[in-house]
């Protein structure tokens, strides 16, 4: 066990800072090092491994070499005493050798540094001349120390240390030269704010010393799950340029980093080791350069598709699939001390309605007569946890614990090992996931039928983009696919400068347009023919939208009256409910609710008003919002205008009706018709729920405290949800209710009340059940970092909206940072690991995703780099995304399609596309390739600068050449472009939630290639950047180090 000296001075604080110096700090002190007793473990492999971990170094203390003459001058020390006895036989005390800082530049690494011995501070002037060592670029004081204590000896993990098989692992023996290090798979993720770490990378040299010996003896070889005998040391990998696998990156000394299951703790170093190795740390080659000699193919990327926790869902079969419900982690800490060292937040992240996996069904449950069966006390559906007792006549609820009296109609015989002899016959007992038709005490009024109301821009701006030919032909083609036929009702506003209301009674042969001027008090006329029945006026409404664009296409009208107009519209809809489409194509600038330019001025970025830009102006937009949620009314915004149309405001309609935002901005229709013409038409067919109400149950000891996303939140957790489609997910944080938790797993039940478009009053249930877990390791073990990304992005988009963009990226590296220090700190002395970063592998690519949603538009405003309303319409987006569509929008699909295009293939599907994948960086582009980026929202097709000029021109013709802002990516008469364009099909095909445009952008063209979209920006796509400090991933390992070492 390390102790700190007690005889000597404690080690003074410093501030900690970003890059750590070297200096000596007067009074620091040796550790003394004893062997813990050996402790039982539970794992089959060792609790202690003897060989090195691959990638691991030599330690930081080296001794001089023979007849140095800058060896400095010191005093043997002093034997340090402690109660607890004298360190034992071959463990050595070491100490922090002098590195002195000069106003020079780093010098690159030497492949060895001089080390003082051990001892107090020197007294007296150095013998001969003293070289100075080399240091970083800035020099700051040395952090405070780091308390060691043991952890308890139960909480050891496995080592995960990521090597393949024919890679030796060599011992690591007090009095003899180490090896050259092997590497395994070599992993990094990060981001500019904050970097992360990876495993695998060197950091040793070819003629480095020794590190100092593990707590116990070398016995077993590291091998994963089973015992071996030890490795035999061989005497070619202990010498330079030896035979034997070379490191994988040796020329910047970065120090080595370990990922690891849970089993066997990682060893680690000591506090002054770590700080000697960031100390002597160089990432660039020269100021102002970004190449750090990482070899950027080895980081770790998710490439393998959607992350998935198997091992989880085999510990409950019974339990939802996560496709409906994630939680942020799958172990539920038992009390609230151990909730506080979680620092990645406890939550889940719901998609009610999301579609089934592929092969399952939600199966459909009729209780009839019987009547739904819930709980008399917490309420909660009967699920398959609950238990049957007493021959079958009583059940257990699996949240309280009440019992429950089975009703009569309901009632089954218990088998022999308690089960019910029709539980084959009831999918409620053994599904995670079903679907309740409800009775009529389930219902507040009659299920309302489908009803979508349009509400049309018709000024000038409208006209001359084309937005209203391609809005009604798209509505027009739409009207035989609308949910609810023939129920379905249907009506229209459009406005300028006035409000025209139009009368589609099934008796008229054209609908009668009348037009309302007066915008202070706008009243509806002829309110009961506004709304038709869409089976019985189809001739009229198809008229009406025949004639909508030569009807404004004179119109020279620049004005908007908005306000009236949503007031107009909430005032037709109130009775019955329904889902608002609002097509606005300028800023509102007449009567109540209008709208004034901000964000010109470039001053109020980065200041404490910053946020003040992302939020609504005018309090009319939240409060019509309230109005709507009230009267079971959804909003979905499509914004069209080159101009600012302040989604900021607008998009709040959209927030707290549970609707959604589409931007299109300086929409043209020759440009944007195809993806408007998809995503309206999805908008309009996808199977919706109505009038939906939403709970999230789980069981005693803990609770939901906050939620996030696009609702109306009517009481402590209940969401009011006008209309819910597959496309909608909510983020909720848990909360612990008591000290400690007494029972062994925790139950988590969604509920979702909603009508259907056939009129049936239906209830949407996911049950999942999760362990509860004693030790905060358990906790990373079971940690999802797909859904802790998911629920992060809703934080930080909320806090933008009351601070600065800064402090919402600072927040979640922040987050990141705290908890990989306090999963560093957990198995800080189990083992001896100097200059290695660890963390669990369940979040190996939360750094990553880290950086990416930092990058992320709504995180990345500013007046030269984001338009605001770009800023604001991507926020409303991401706060709905689900977790899988999310990913991709954070880290893209980037395949390379020319050897494809080249070649005779076999019809392409997803798992395909998967493989094809290669690493977003610049190393990644050939210059003779062709690729697709694809996040999900749009296509980037990068041409290499020295690609095919056939592929060139049969994929565009005479327009290869030329300027490819203005080219478009058309099919074209031969293979290579049909092939092409069933790709893109395919791509599309795999998530049809939104179109994606290609962009085309070829290798060195400016400026266009160096203005990344939003997806782009956040990774290392193209050659150069416009952001100020690094944005490919490896030159941002070092910060996010230091902090978690700090």
């Amino acid at each position: 066990m390390g102790m700190e000296n007690p005889n000597l001075p404690p080690r003074p604080s410093s501030a900690a800072s970003l890059f750590l110096s070297s200096a000596p700090v007067a009074g620091s002190e040796a550790l003394v090092i004893r062997s813990a007793p050996q402790a039982f473990s539970q794992f089959p492999t060792p609790p202690f491994s003897s060989g090195p971990v691959v990638g691991s170094q030599g330690s930081a203390f080296r001794p001089p070499p023979p007849g140095s003459s800058n060896e400095l001058v010191r005093p043997t020390p002093s034997p340090v005493s402690s109660s607890y006895g004298p360190p034992p036989t071959g463990f050595q005390r070491f100490q922090n050798f002098a590195m002195h800082s000069t106003g020079q530049a780093a010098p690159p690494l030497p492949t060895a540094q001089p080390v003082v011995p051990p001892g107090p501070p020197p007294t007296g002037p150095p013998a001969g001349p003293r070289t100075l060592a080399p240091v970083p670029i800035l020099s700051q004081p040395q952090p405070p120390s780091i308390p060691m204590r043991f952890p308890d000896s139960t909480k050891t993990e496995q080592i995960h240390t990521n090597v393949h098989p024919s890679q030796p692992f060599s011992l690591f023996r007090p009095n003899s030269q180490p090896s050259s290090t092997s590497m395994g798979p070599s992993f990094a993720t990060g981001w500019a704010a904050y970097q992360p770490s990876f495993p695998g990378v060197a950091n040793g040299h070819p003629n480095s010393v020794p590190q100092a010996p593990p707590l116990h003896p070398p016995s077993f070889s590291s091998q994963q799950g089973a015992y071996a005998p030890p490795a035999p040391a061989s005497p070619f990998l202990s010498q330079q340029r030896s035979y034997g696998p070379a490191p994988l990156a040796t020329s910047i000394g970065y120090p080595g980093i370990q990922t690891h299951d849970h089993g066997i703790a990682p060893p680690t170093g000591t506090p002054q080791g770590m700080a000697e190795d960031f100390s002597s740390l160089s990432l660039g080659s020269a100021p102002g350069s970004f190449d750090t000699g990482l070899d950027a193919e080895a980081l770790p990327r998710p490439l393998d598709g959607h992350l998935e926790l198997k091992s989880f869902a085999e510990m409950y079969p019974t339990n939802c699939s996560s496709t409906f419900l994630r939680l942020t982690t799958s172990g539920i800490p038992n009390s609230q001390s151990l909730a506080s060292r979680w620092h990645l937040t406890v939550g889940a992240i719901v998609c009610p309605l999301a579609e089934a996996p592929a092969g399952e069904e939600v199966p459909v449950v009729n209780f009839a007569t019987t009547g739904i069966v819930r709980c008399k006390r917490c309420r909660t559906y009967v699920n398959p946890y609950v238990t049957f007792t007493d021959n079958g006549r009583k059940w257990k609820c699996n949240m309280c614990s009440l019992l429950n009296d089975v009703q009569g109609d309901y009632f089954a015989h218990l088998d022999a090992s308690g089960r019910r002899v029709d539980l084959d016959q009831r999918p409620e007992l053994l599904k995670g996931s079903i679907e309740l038709i409800a009775p009529a005490e389930y219902m507040v009024r009659p299920p309302m039928p489908p009803l979508f109301y349009f509400l049309i821009d018709v000024s000038i701006s409208a006209a001359k983009s084309g937005v209203l030919e391609v809005v009604a032909q798209t509505i027009k083609s739409s009207l035989d696919s609308l949910p609810g036929y023939p129920r379905t009702q249907i009506g229209f506003i459009t406005y300028d400068s006035t409000i025209h209301f139009y009368n589609m009674k099934s008796s008229l042969m054209q609908p009668q347009m009348m037009v309302i001027s007066d915008l202070d008090d706008v009243f509806v006329p002829l309110p009961d023919d506004l709304l038709v029945n869409l089976s019985e006026s189809r001739n009229v409404v198809e008229a009406f939208l025949d004639s909508l664009p030569s009807m404004f296409q004179d119109n020279m009208n620049v004005e908007s009256a908005f306000g009236p107009a949503l007031k107009a519209a909430f005032t037709v809809m109130s009775k019955v409910g329904g889902k608002v489409l609002i097509f606005q194509s300028t800023l509102p600038s007449l009567g109540v609710g209008r709208l004034r330019l901000r964000g010109d001025d470039i001053r109020v970025y980065g200041t404490d008003k910053e946020h003040l830009l992302r939020v609504p102006e005018d309090p009319f937009y939240k409060q019509m919002a309230a109005d709507f949620t009230k009267f079971q009314i959804a909003v979905n915004v499509y914004a069209f205008s080159e101009k600012y149309t302040d989604i900021a405001s607008l998009g709040t309609l959209a927030k707290y009706t549970g609707g959604q935002v589409y931007y299109y901005p300086s929409f043209q229709s020759s440009i944007h018709k195809c993806k408007l013409k998809h995503e309206l038409t999805r908008d309009l067919t996808r199977e919706t729920a109505w009038e939906a109400v939403m709970r999230i149950r789980c069981s005693k000891g803990v609770r939901f405290t906050s939620y996030h996303g696009n609702f109306m939140l009517r009481s402590t957790d209940l969401l009011a949800l006008p209309a819910v489609d597959c496309d909608k997910a909510y983020a909720a944080q848990l909360s612990l209710d008591e000290t400690l938790l007494t029972t062994q797993t925790v139950y988590f039940q969604v509920a979702l009340l909603y009508t259907s478009s056939s009129g049936e009053r239906r209830i949407r249930l996911h049950t999942a059940a999760a362990p509860v877990v004693t030790d905060l390791g358990e906790m990373y073990r079971l940690a999802d970092t797909a859904a802790i990304v998911s629920m992060f992005s809703r934080l930080a988009i909320e806090k933008s909206l009351s601070y600065k963009l800064e402090d919402a990226r600072n927040a979640v590296r922040i987050r990141i940072v705290k908890a990989l220090r306090e999963y560093r700190n957990l198995y800080a002395v189990q083992h001896r690991l100097s200059g290695r970063m660890i963390y669990p592998e369940s979040l190996k690519f939360l750094p990553l995703y880290g950086l990416a949603l930092c990058k992320s538009t709504p995180l990345r405003g500013g007046y030269g780099d984001v338009q605001l309303d770009e800023c604001s319409a991507a926020g409303f987006t991401m706060m709905a995304l689900p977790v899988k569509k999310l990913l991709k929008l954070l880290y893209p699909n980037l395949v390379r399609v020319d050897d494809l295009l080249l070649k005779s293939y076999p019809q392409i599907d997803e798992s395909d596309i998967i493989k094809m994948r290669v690493h977003l960086t610049v190393k990644s582009l050939d210059t003779r390739g062709l690729y697709i980026f694809d996040d999900g929202f749009r296509f980037v097709i990068w041409l290499g600068g020295s690609i095919s000029p056939d592929i060139g021109r049969k994929l565009l013709g005479e327009d290869f050449s030329g300027d490819y802002s203005k080219v478009s990516l058309s099919p074209r008469d031969n293979d290579m472009s049909i092939k092409l364009q069933k790709m893109l099909f395919k791509f599309r095909e795999s998530d049809p939630s939104y179109f994606q445009l290609c962009h085309l952008v070829r290798q060195n063209e400016q400026p266009r290639e160096a203005t990344p979209t939003s997806a782009t920006k956040c990774i290392n796509f193209s050659s150069r950047s416009d952001e100020k400090g690094p944005t490919s991933l490896t030159p941002c390992l070092h910060p996010l180090e230091q902090n978690v070492y700090a």
